[in-house]
């Protein structure tokens, strides 16, 4: 998993998987899902205001 984040744009995108995305569908106006080919989740965008939704400063990752 890839998790960028574009400062011009307040943009992330999560990369979930090596596969390319197919389709893209619109969950909210700010929130969209990337599908592969047998419409597995490949990415997750969240576009503008994107620290809105997720804290910037800190990202974990817990392993259980």
């Amino acid at each position: 998993m890839k998790v960028t984040h574009y400062q011009e744009t307040d943009s992330i995108y999560i990369d979930l998987a090596k596969k390319s995305a197919f389709e893209t569908k619109e969950i909210t106006k700010d929130i969209n899902i990337d599908l592969d080919e047998d419409g597995n989740l490949v990415g997750i965008d969240i576009h503008g205001n994107a620290s809105k939704f997720v804290d910037l400063s800190k990202i974990a990752l817990e392993k259980c």
